[in-house]
């Protein structure tokens, strides 16, 4: 514990650094002060939703697993899945080229009709942030997080495909962003999103709309008190207000997430990680309701409150999370692995080591028996 004397000059030291900093504070403020008057009341409207999100087995913390096994699943809302692959960091890149092809060429997976239309033939060319390791050469965790937001975003081109019977909302788990994509690539897909949701309304007259909600995001931590100083979205009904880029801009150290569309000047080059255009949004209707940045995608950024509005009921029912949207809690329900599932999986790990064991399969047994982590019994 921290002695009392200690403690005294701590709490001077951090108000005196706080008096030193007041004009940071004023100066959120002033830039936030103009959004409080430009702030929309959100009507509701009644549409079909669907969302999607990914799971990996890096996310399950598996409790022994030295080949760090990595599920790649996508699954929506009415838990359809679309993707279940089984994917580790030593896995030969030129395997999962394999994976996504027929042998005439064709594509096998929705990752490769995704390459196919953005006419790249390997992972590499793809994703900078995917590359074989060359002899010796540590292999990295990271791509494996690269190679599962590539299948999302193909599992998310593959849908926009499909025949909707009614007007629909695709919610996305995540902003319309991404850096994960090689140089044109994910403007050139966000082209081909676009084409494929005009072509639902030119021949079915049916209206697809997307968006993306996060539950963090760097502006909506830097303005968070400034926005409650200055009564930001604090309304006694629904409301959102556009983010002008310029705050995206000075949220982030680099501007990779900032700059879209409708911004020009040096800054421009930037563009090509943008999808979507960003709001923040309040569902509830008591003033100090969780408030959400949503991105909602580039060219439909004039439909924000047909958009917003058919979310309305959805994030209303939301549960357990108090008004977000309950299609993407139900999606993330479904692709979650836990309990029987979790266990199931650590078997199967168990069972893939064990044939490879061989006459030491026995050691094996005796292993799983042994406390993984015996330190965690002073907590018991």
């Amino acid at each position: 514990m921290i002695d009392p004397i200690s403690r005294s000059q701590l709490c001077e030291a951090i108000a005196d650094c706080i008096r030193a900093d007041q004009r940071v504070l004023d100066q959120l403020r002033e830039e936030i002060h103009p959004l409080k008057h430009a702030s929309c009341r959100i009507q509701p409207r009644a549409t079909t939703s669907i969302s999607l999100i990914g799971a990996d087995g890096g996310n399950h913390q598996l409790r022994f697993d030295p080949f760090l096994i990595q599920l790649v699943r996508v699954v929506d809302s009415s838990n359809n899945e679309y993707c279940l692959e089984v994917v580790s960091p030593t896995t030969p890149i030129q395997k999962l080229n394999d994976r996504q092809f027929a042998a005439d060429g064709s594509a096998r997976t929705a990752l490769g009709e995704m390459m196919r239309f953005l006419e790249v033939d390997s992972l590499t060319e793809l994703s900078p942030m995917i590359r074989s390791p060359n002899r010796g050469q540590a292999v990295s965790l990271r791509w494996v997080e690269v190679y599962r937001e590539l299948v999302e975003w193909a599992v998310l081109f593959a849908i926009l495909k499909k025949d909707f019977g009614a007007d629909t909302l695709i919610v996305c788990d995540g902003l319309l962003r991404s850096v994960v994509f090689a140089r044109g690539l994910f403007q050139r897909l966000l082209r081909g999103m676009q084409d494929r949701i005009d072509a639902h309304w030119r021949n079915n007259r049916r209206r697809v709309y997307l968006a993306g909600v996060a539950k963090h995001s760097k502006v909506l931590s830097r303005y968070r008190l400034a926005m409650a100083l200055e009564r930001v979205l604090q309304t006694d009904y629904p409301a959102y207000v556009e983010v002008p880029r310029e705050l995206e801009e000075t949220s982030y150290f680099r501007a990779d997430f900032a700059p879209g569309g409708d911004h020009t000047g040096e800054g421009d080059d930037i563009s090509r990680y943008i999808g979507g255009k960003m709001f923040l949004v309040k569902f509830g209707s008591h003033r100090h309701d969780p408030i959400w940045p949503v991105d909602i995608f580039e060219p439909q950024k004039g439909n924000a409150q047909e958009i917003l509005g058919s979310m309305l009921a959805d994030a209303m029912n939301g549960f357990p999370i108090p008004y977000y949207p309950r299609c993407l809690q139900k999606a993330h329900e479904n692709a979650a692995l836990v309990d029987f599932d979790f266990d199931v999986l650590q078997d199967f790990i168990y069972e893939g080591i064990r044939s490879t064991l061989g006459k030491d399969a026995g050691i094996l047994d005796a292993f799983q028996l042994l406390d993984p982590d015996p330190s965690q019994q002073r907590y018991e």
